[in-house]
């Protein structure tokens, strides 16, 4: 018998075609590598492997739009980042060059996207391949980031099983956090 697993979770706050693995071979038997959450200079690191090891280059420009996403508590938009590199290189860059890196690194799992926000967040184990599992908080804009490969599996199942062939199932779930369903519950006692 197989023990419960519980899933990893990454809490955020929500702002207003190179070779890849095969994901879909992914279930939660065959999942075994390091889940470390990086951060800084690791996280960067890992970042320009990931890119690399994907036959991509590590620009200086891509380094900028990284840094910059990676400086974010919250996912954010193309307009955030594009903002927060003009302002750190002192000149202003186009929002679809932007554009273009964002989605580079979304296609290589450099970086996430929340597609009902159009925004992005830097991937915390970019060598690690999960399908997308987000929590949306309604109320405050909290995005949770759930890797449960037990789930993404049956996701995936359930659509081969029509016929259908997922690529990368990027599932959201909106609602309310624990954080906003407590003040929720204190402001109105039953």
């Amino acid at each position: 018998m197989e023990s419960a697993r519980q899933p990893r979770v990454t809490v955020l706050r929500l702002a207003a075609a190179s070779p890849k693995p095969d994901i879909r071979a992914m279930d939660a038997r065959h999942h075994d590598h390091d889940h470390a959450m990086r951060s800084g200079a690791a996280l960067t690191a890992a970042a320009e492997r990931a890119l690399v090891a994907a036959g991509e280059q590590w620009t200086a420009m891509r380094a900028s739009v990284f840094s910059a996403l990676a400086g974010f508590d919250r996912p954010a938009s193309a307009y955030d980042v594009t903002e927060a590199v003009s302002a750190a290189q002192g000149r202003r860059v186009a929002a679809n060059s932007v554009y273009r890196i964002l989605d580079l690194f979304v296609a290589n799992n450099v970086a996430m996207r929340v597609e009902s926000a159009n925004a992005y967040l830097a991937n915390a184990h970019p060598d690690c391949w999960h399908d997308c599992i987000f929590l949306v908080c309604d109320a405050c804009g909290r995005v949770t980031h759930v890797d449960d490969d037990q789930v993404a599996a049956h996701i995936r199942r359930t659509a081969e099983a029509t016929g259908f062939r997922p690529v990368k199932p990027v599932i959201e779930v909106r609602g309310q956090c624990g954080d906003c369903v407590v003040v929720e519950t204190q402001a109105n006692p039953v």
